[in-house]
């Protein structure tokens, strides 16, 4: 083996192509010669074998033709001597990145070969810095700071989020359904203002807890919530606008300004989630009504790390709510449907049917209505309101795809169970059991 070592690999590669360097070979029949050489294992200098593909045989032939042995040599690293290069250049690479944060390391490689006539890779440059904390990522942009933020009073900035739940067992359905915690808490007091679990994470889900919020807590002047399907819609945005609510959508990849929901998502989870796996969840309303308890009896009422008080007694320290004008609640959360009026003067909606004036008969007409009141239905055509719908036939009073909660079966309790404990407490505590339906009712005052 020559002394040189890329001269053995330039005679080796040499050998393997040589057969297909004979000038005398036609394209086609050199092709095939190189084609078969592909197909070969041959062995290297140091005994190891190894196959070359088509494309790298080619080259070396072209690099053969045009520079004879000496285009066979492996081209020089450009990090060679990285290891040796002296410390000195190093130092000065250095200055000239903290002189000007946006020299490229190539740049920086430049200057360095004109100044002493000595060639530093760009890679070495650049990992020198890297491991000095000068890469120009860390010192072109400039830190971002986090503030603490907190409203000054109740009712001024509501945080909403989706906790994903275990699977529950369905009634009306086969099998068990994913639980969804709709949650929404007030930035000042650290309320948890109403949570409730559902079946599905969409629209209507988050209008239901939105709805039950406000009529319990009164109107909030912000809404702050992620980019989720069940944030960034249309209804929902139709629903802040009428009610002079503010909706801030929260930057996608951006958790800052969450933390407060955050924590109580993990306060959640271990507090009120685990004791409800622990002694098992039999159907959804067992699961809500035995929420609504903890979040009262519990999680409201204990005295907050942060601000030294409970959230409940920080939450009415403000005074009382402002509360909504029924009308306009209804009109923010009302849906609208189109329908074509038939030929006795009739209309359908989830299953009943209602009677409409006579000269709407064959027209398209636009239905107004409350989901949780099917029994008032506005009718609107070209833009004008025709009046009510008469219930003509009247067997559903909700729309099908409003959740709604499932009275629970008698609770079996088995060994300690904690949340049947704060569940009696609560019980005790108000007049009678109280479900999801008296909460969202529009005759309650809210609290």
């Amino acid at each position: 083996m020559p002394a040189d070592p890329a001269e053995a690999i330039a005679l080796f590669r040499y050998r393997v192509i040589a057969e297909a360097t004979n000038e005398r070979l036609s394209p086609a029949e050199r092709g095939l010669v190189v084609r078969e050489l592909a197909a070969q294992i041959h062995e290297l200098p140091d005994g190891s074998r190894k196959e070359f593909s088509r494309a790298t045989l080619d080259r070396w032939i072209r690099a053969c033709r045009a520079e004879g042995l000496d285009g066979l040599r492996p081209a020089p690293r450009s990090d060679i001597g990285a290891a040796r290069v002296a410390p000195e250049l190093i130092e000065e690479a250095c200055a000239l990145r903290r002189e000007l944060p946006a020299r490229s390391a190539e740049q920086i490689s430049r200057i360095l070969r004109a100044r002493h006539s000595v060639r530093v890779a760009p890679r070495t440059i650049r990992e020198h810095l890297r491991r000095r904390g000068l890469d120009r990522a860390r010192l072109t942009s400039e830190p971002r700071v986090f503030g603490r933020y907190e409203a000054e009073h109740p009712n001024e900035r509501w945080i909403g989020d989706v906790l994903v739940g275990p699977f529950v067992p369905h009634p009306r359905v086969a099998g068990s359904r994913r639980a969804y915690l709709f949650l929404l808490v007030d930035d000042h007091s650290r309320l948890l203002l109403h949570g409730r679990w559902m079946t599905e994470e969409n629209t209507r889900a988050g209008q239901v807890v939105l709805r039950a919020a406000i009529l319990r807590r009164g109107l909030p002047e912000h809404l702050y919530l992620d980019h989720g399907a069940p944030f960034a819609n249309a209804a929902l945005e139709r629903t802040c606008a009428v009610l002079g609510i503010r909706l801030v959508h929260s930057q996608p990849y951006s958790p800052q300004g969450r933390g407060k929901q955050e924590r109580l998502n993990r306060f959640i989870r271990e507090a009120f989630l685990s004791e409800a796996l622990h002694v098992g969840i039999e159907t959804f309303g067992s699961l809500n009504d035995r929420f609504m308890a903890w979040a009262e009896r519990d999680a409201n009422t204990r005295v907050h790390a942060e601000t030294g008080v409970t959230p409940i007694s920080r939450f009415l320290a403000g005074g009382p709510p402002k509360l909504a004008d029924p009308d306009l609640l209804r009109e923010a959360f009302r849906w609208s449907v189109t329908r074509v009026v038939t030929r006795t003067a009739q209309v359908s909606l989830a299953g009943n049917r209602y009677s409409v004036e006579p000269a709407l008969v064959g027209r398209r007409v636009e239905l107004r209505f409350d989901p949780e009141d099917l029994s008032r239905i506005e009718v609107w055509c070209e833009g004008r309101s025709r009046g009510p719908a008469v219930p003509f036939v009247l067997g559903r009073h909700v729309h099908r795809t409003v959740p709604q909660a499932v009275a629970p079966p008698p609770p079996e309790p088995t060994g300690v169970d904690y949340l049947g404990l704060v569940e009696e407490q609560h019980d005790a505590e108000t007049l009678g059991r109280l479900t999801y339906r008296d909460l969202t009712s529009d005759d309650e005052e809210p609290s």
